[in-house]
């Protein structure tokens, strides 16, 4: 499904550029280096997870004959204070990560802010990207997690093969290219983080709440020109890409402080049984 959403960006870039070029765009995934203006590229590439949601949830409730629901959280009701409480948290996280990033290198970050295509920009990331990344988590800590437990009869092997998969997949993304094979440990070590917070929480509230948010204050506050996500955004860095502190900052401290936070909120507990115990 998500093959045939990319139809309708095949078409732009042939008219854009036609031809090989065409095909070389997307060989490459660099299809705003042909000319496609940002918010119409991030339109046609969002769109293309809007079919493949279609397809996953054609494939879950005709052919596995199962809710929806099911594999997103074992409670009767999809539990919204949750995804708020999640996305409130990573996205105050992000503003202060932001606000340190700039007050450091402040001559980095031009200012880029268009209101016009700025509005454009805030709207598409608000519809859209959150089904991209909602497809991910059902996909991932879901629909995978699941079969594989069923499989391994455990809990921990498809928390580590997730998280892998989900890292990996991940390697198409043009910060790998430049930073290298290094950026690996920030997507596994993501998948795992969103990982625990669905085994522990027995649902994906928290983390479907943590990606959107994740993915639309990336696409609205700050650009690059090697970044996935090259938008109209209202700053743009230009320092030469780098691996820093924050790259992994999350990883090895934020993150472990935010399953602690949870885990006290929330009432967690039995961690054992939760990340390692037996599936029957």
């Amino acid at each position: 499904w998500q093959v045939l959403g990319i139809i309708p960006l095949l078409v732009v870039a042939f008219n854009y550029a036609g031809g090989m070029s065409a095909f070389e765009a997307a060989a490459g995934s660099n299809f705003m280096g042909i000319g496609i203006p940002s918010n119409l590229y991030l339109v046609l590439m969002l769109s293309t997870f809007v079919l493949a949601s279609v397809g996953l949830w054609i494939g879950i409730t005709q052919i596995h004959k199962r809710k929806l629901l099911s594999l997103m959280t074992t409670r009767k009701h999809l539990d919204w204070s949750r995804i708020r409480l999640s996305a409130s948290v990573w996205f105050v996280a992000m503003l202060i990560f932001t606000l340190i990033d700039y007050l450091s290198r402040p001559e980095d970050f031009e200012l880029i802010f268009q209101a016009e295509k700025f509005i454009v920009l805030l709207l598409v990331s608000i519809l859209l990207i959150p089904i991209q990344t909602t497809f991910e988590e059902v996909l991932f800590r879901g629909y995978f997690m699941q079969a594989l437990g069923s499989l391994a009869k455990n809990r921990w092997v498809p928390l580590l093969l997730t998280s892998v998969v989900f890292g990996l997949l991940h390697g198409a993304n043009p910060e790998v290219a430049k930073l290298g094979p290094i950026m690996y440990v920030f997507y596994i070590g993501t998948g795992l983080f969103l990982g625990i917070l669905t085994l522990m929480d027995e649902g994906m509230e928290l983390s479907i709440g943590f990606h959107a948010i994740n993915n639309v204050v990336s696409a609205i506050l700050i650009t690059t020109d090697w970044t996935v996500f090259q938008t109209n955004a209202i700053f743009k860095d230009t320092a030469e890409p780098d691996i820093t502190w924050q790259a992994f900052l999350p990883i090895f401290i934020v993150f472990p402080i935010l399953l602690m936070g949870y885990s006290k909120v929330l009432g967690w507990s039995n961690w054992k049984e939760k990340l390692f115990g037996h599936v029957a």
